[in-house]
């Protein structure tokens, strides 16, 4: 792998590490990804082993499994909470629940009163419950891995765009830069909200309805940054010279300007992040967002505004947002200052 870096590279991946607060916060986030990635290991209500008369099951990602299998005596799927009080009385059978044993889906009417319910150790409702019964600490896992899919696939797509469009527009320039000028301009002042109402008015709102209509609207930022960056970097000697060797203009773009400008596309896309998080909450939280039951955190903050008596539900949300978003804006705060290219490179 380091043969595969340049040493200005290298140059900006030791700079990056050395600002110690942006570091941690990348640390602490891929470690926060990962755990939402693999959540169905440490918060389901589906046993990661059970071993039941000699033989092994692992419910976690196979197949349904019935309560008849284990004796239980019903078709659908088997309580696994259940199973484990009743094969506790049984020498060699026994289930391995995960640390959270509950869905973000499932209701809990177990307890002396009506939801929400405190957060308890003995439920392992370590965040307690919302207003409808369902586990916090569920909820926000599950929700946190919805926005961070919905950011980072909405990133790359609007980047996708935004960055190839931009590029074209600086270099090739004249009326087809013109034309996507006034193109911009003229749907940068489409309301987003009001095509947000409208659609989740006419049709059922879901995940990949919202990715598209943010790429939609969120390629353009993008656009005039690389726009801005590729006309300046096409007047550099060493464009001219790939020019006078007989390069296309695809190859100049992709080989020569592009990896010239990515400083701008690094910087900028921890920020993004940032806003595709929080675009999705508010959106939620205003109830224009994902259909319940989605676990959501602007669902899981209004629950919490309107329960201001039962103070976990908006403590746990705010500090999982807060963190999250902070955690984010130092990332990108660091690798704008390890990737300045002021610190690496100097034109003449």
């Amino acid at each position: 792998m380091a043969r595969l870096l340049s040493d200005v590279t290298k140059k900006k991946l030791r700079r990056f590490r050395s600002i110690k607060r942006g570091y941690y916060a990348f640390i602490i986030f891929m470690v926060m990804v990962l755990l939402a990635a693999a959540a169905e290991l440490w918060v389901s209500n589906r046993a990661l082993l059970v071993k039941y008369e000699g033989q092994l099951y692992f419910p976690t990602y196979g197949a349904v499994i019935t309560g008849n299998t284990f004796g239980l005596g019903y078709q659908y799927e088997t309580d696994y909470r259940e199973l484990k009080q009743v094969l506790s009385e049984q020498p060699g059978n026994w289930v391995l629940l995960p640390l959270v044993p509950w869905s973000p889906y499932e209701q809990d009417y177990s307890g002396n009163g009506y939801p929400p319910t405190a957060p308890s150790l003995a439920s392992r409702h370590f965040l307690g419950t919302d207003s409808s019964g369902r586990d916090i600490v569920a909820r926000l896992v599950y929700g946190f891995r919805t926005a961070v899919g919905f950011a980072f696939i909405a990133l790359t797509a609007s980047y996708v765009i935004g960055v190839m469009l931009g590029c074209l527009m600086g270099f090739l320039g004249g009326r087809f830069d013109l034309l996507f000028q006034r193109f911009i301009e003229i749907w940068s002042q489409v309301p987003f909200l009001y095509v947000i109402m409208i659609l989740v008015s006419i049709t059922q709102p879901n995940f990949a309805l919202f990715v598209a209509i943010n790429v939609l609207f969120g390629w353009m930022g993008i656009t005039w940054y690389m726009r801005t960056l590729t006309y300046k970097e096409k007047a550099r000697d060493y464009v001219l010279a790939a020019r006078a060797q007989g390069a296309g203009t695809v190859r100049i773009i992709v080989h020569h300007i592009l990896p010239n400008t990515l400083m701008m596309i690094v910087t900028l896309a921890p920020f993004t992040v940032v806003a595709n998080i929080s675009l999705l909450t508010a959106l939620d939280y205003l109830g224009f967002g994902l259909p319940p039951p989605t676990p959501s955190w602007g669902e899981l903050l209004r629950q919490g505004v309107n329960h201001l008596d039962s103070p976990w539900i908006v403590a746990s949300v705010v500090s999982a947002v807060s963190l999250v978003l902070i955690n984010v804006s130092f990332i990108g705060e660091a690798i704008r200052e390890a990737f300045d290219p002021k610190h690496f490179s100097r034109y003449e």
